[in-house]
């Protein structure tokens, strides 16, 4: 016998987590607007203003700059399997989770990887890859920018430099630092760049920002084989989202409209208001952690300002905080990945989320639930420290 499917009754959450993040409400009016279709002269002149706001956000006058139709991981596999041909030497930066996951893909599209490591949580500086960069001379070199399992924020100026000395192309993921902290393509020198929409571009999952440079762009159009992706390939998304508009497949209309309103607010905030939004709740977060005794776990001096990575409090139970968060309060964080599996919280500050209220509701909650495990602090001090940080 049949029965009739529940209805949709999602519960309310309070995102603080790793990503997805919290929608802003213009967004999630932008998603049901009426849908028309993906060759619509109305849907071709969105995806032109799609492709100047996320110019200016990436900073670059990059031709072949779009949003591939799937999530951030969608972004890494399309700048890899474009970049990378059977047989290629590509070196992969691993300090956490997400560079593992770069190499993998680039060794399923036949790339012979060389992995460089740092431990969890330290970036990498020009030393760290100079005899990586002579003996395996690299046709990319892949880094991430903002290590979500770990919280690290990664310079990139000076190794882009060094990567194009050695004649390598640069490949950057960028699908939690885009919109939170400052990206500078073109300025950089940054061949081939992803992003995804969950993370400080307040937008639901679902397309992945990214921009190829002239030189990768000359790179894909010299291949000697095909793409291994035909979804992916993107000499054939160039001329979808090129002036020729020559079908591909059918975009994800009401997504694009999310990303189009999410990219306008953030265009409307201003970027350096942006950034700095995001550092100033960033600094709050921390000062009030600090007086809870918690610390963070990224190498001083880089901890990325949108995705706080702090060690787990001696004698706490970690699954237990967070269950606590979210059952009692509502309020989504992340655990720790990997090798900070049970020792590490992941809290997120990210886009709309990076508000004042936010911060203090999380720490007025995570005080309780410290309390009731016994850790020692002084009742207050949290919301204390922080709202000291805003006034």
């Amino acid at each position: 016998m049949s029965q009739n499917a529940p209805p949709l009754d999602p519960p309310q959450r309070l995102l603080m987590g790793p990503g997805p993040s919290a929608v802003h409400p213009r967004v999630l009016e932008a998603l049901a607007k009426g849908t028309v279709g993906h060759l619509d002269p109305y849907y071709l002149e969105l995806m032109d203003g799609l492709q100047g706001l996320l110019r200016q956000l990436f900073r670059t006058n990059n031709e072949l700059t779009f949003a591939v139709s799937g999530t951030g991981s969608a972004g890494m596999e399309a700048t890899v399997v474009n970049l990378i041909e059977p047989g290629d030497s590509m070196v992969v930066c691993i300090n956490g989770v997400f560079g593992s996951r770069m190499a993998e893909v680039a060794e399923r599209a036949g790339a012979v990887v060389t992995r460089v490591e740092r431990p969890w949580g330290e970036v990498f500086s020009v030393e760290d890859l100079e005899s990586t960069l002579e003996q395996a001379r690299p046709k990319v070199v892949g880094i991430v920018m903002a290590e979500t399992s770990t919280g690290a924020y990664q310079p990139l100026e000076e190794i882009s430099r060094r990567v194009h000395e050695a004649g390598g192309l640069l490949l950057v993921d960028a699908v939690t630092s885009l919109g939170g902290v400052p990206v500078e393509v073109d300025a950089w020198g940054i061949d081939a760049i992803y992003s995804g929409t969950q993370k400080c571009l307040s937008c639901p999952p679902g397309l992945a920002p990214v921009s190829f440079s002239p030189r990768a762009l000359e790179v894909i159009r010299s291949r000697k084989t095909k793409v291994q992706s035909w979804y992916l390939d993107a000499s054939l998304l160039a001329s979808y989202w090129g002036s020729n508009r020559v079908y591909h497949h059918t975009g994800p209309i009401n997504m694009s409209y999310a990303l189009y309103e999410a990219l306008r607010l953030i265009h409307e905030e201003g970027l350096e208001a942006c950034f700095a939004r995001h550092l100033l709740h960033h600094e709050a977060l921390a000062a009030g952690l600090a007086a809870l005794g918690i610390g963070y776990t990224a190498q001083p001096g880089h901890r990325l300002p949108m995705l706080n990575a702090v060690a787990v409090p001696k004698g706490v139970d970690d699954a237990a905080v967070r269950r606590g968060l979210l059952e009692d309060f509502g309020i989504e964080i992340g655990g720790g990945l990997g090798a900070f599996a049970g020792k590490v919280w992941r809290i997120g500050l990210m886009g709309y989320g990076a508000r004042t209220n936010n911060v203090l509701l999380f720490l007025a909650a995570l005080e309780h639930l410290l309390a009731k495990q016994g850790h020692p602090f002084s009742a207050g001090s949290g919301v204390a420290a922080a709202s000291a940080h805003y006034t």
